[in-house]
């Protein structure tokens, strides 16, 4: 995958300044002073080439249905729902995977997924009562002990091979949110006890596994499906935009998507 992005990446920097340079001083809004006063509600301020949330049609991925998700994108052996590796991929190369890319990268993060020691004793030294989003975010700010990014920069790497290290980041961070949510949800409600990544399953399954239910394959499938649909959605709302616009200081992907799940944790955004 990251060979992928890289063959891309030229292309749509290019695309990028090309844009900026035809139609950097066209106005695309005005803003009021109420949308100002009422937390940028409506505000164009951010470019969001992943997903499209439309109020009457839904939502679109790369400008497909989440119908045709369904249909296009590589499902696991035996199951009927995409996997969201693919969408994953989808999103992130705008191509739809073959079978065979989907695999190697549920093999990858399955790869990445064992926590640090230290992090696991976090999690596990956090009430009961602490809630799950807090202990959540607790567990994604440890990580950044392990941020190549973190690392790259103090040592003064070069700007344009930011990118690589944070992709190592992501991928690093994505594989181990299964892990981290389940040994959450144990620990509050059932015995603490976190079944192992299975190396040759899949995002999802490790999750449902991790939780409890793996034996459930309907519960397997949903996941599945859950993960594929809620992969991204716009990015206007207050997680994603608070990822972004701390990522934008330079914070390590661990930092910014913290900051993004204490956003998530609000009341009004999911809790």
């Amino acid at each position: 995958m990251k060979d992928t992005f890289a063959d891309k990446l030229p292309g749509e920097l290019e695309k990028v300044k090309k844009l900026r340079k035809e139609y950097g001083n066209k106005v695309i809004g005005e803003v009021t002073l109420d949308q100002v006063y009422g937390g940028a509600r409506g505000i164009k301020s951010l470019v969001w080439e992943g997903s499209v949330l439309d109020s009457e049609e839904g939502i679109r991925f790369r400008g497909k249905t989440i119908p045709e998700c369904q249909e296009l994108l590589p499902k696991a052996p035996g199951g009927e729902e995409p996997l969201p590796e693919g969408l994953f991929w989808l999103l992130l190369t705008g191509e739809v995977p073959s079978e065979q890319q989907v695999r190697d990268l549920s093999a990858d993060w399955a790869a990445r997924s064992e926590l640090p020691k230290f992090v696991e004793e976090l999690i596990d030294r956090c009430p009961n009562d602490l809630h799950p989003m807090a202990q959540f975010s607790i567990a994604v700010v440890a990580l950044e002990q392990t941020s190549e990014f973190a690392k790259a920069y103090a040592k003064g790497v070069n700007k344009k091979e930011y990118w690589g290290h944070t992709f190592e980041d992501s991928m690093n961070l994505i594989a181990k949110l299964p892990t981290i949510a389940s040994k959450i949800y144990r620990n509050i409600y059932k015995d603490g006890k976190v079944a192992s990544i299975q190396k040759d399953k899949d995002f999802s399954y490790n999750l449902a596994n991790g939780m409890g239910f793996a034996d459930n394959k309907d519960f397997v499938e949903l996941m599945r499906l859950y993960m594929t649909i809620h992969s991204d959605h716009e990015g206007g709302n207050v997680s994603a935009h608070t990822t972004h616009l701390v990522g934008s200081a330079l914070s390590s992907p661990m930092l910014s998507l913290a900051a993004g799940l204490n956003g998530l944790a609000g009341p009004l955004h999911g809790l």
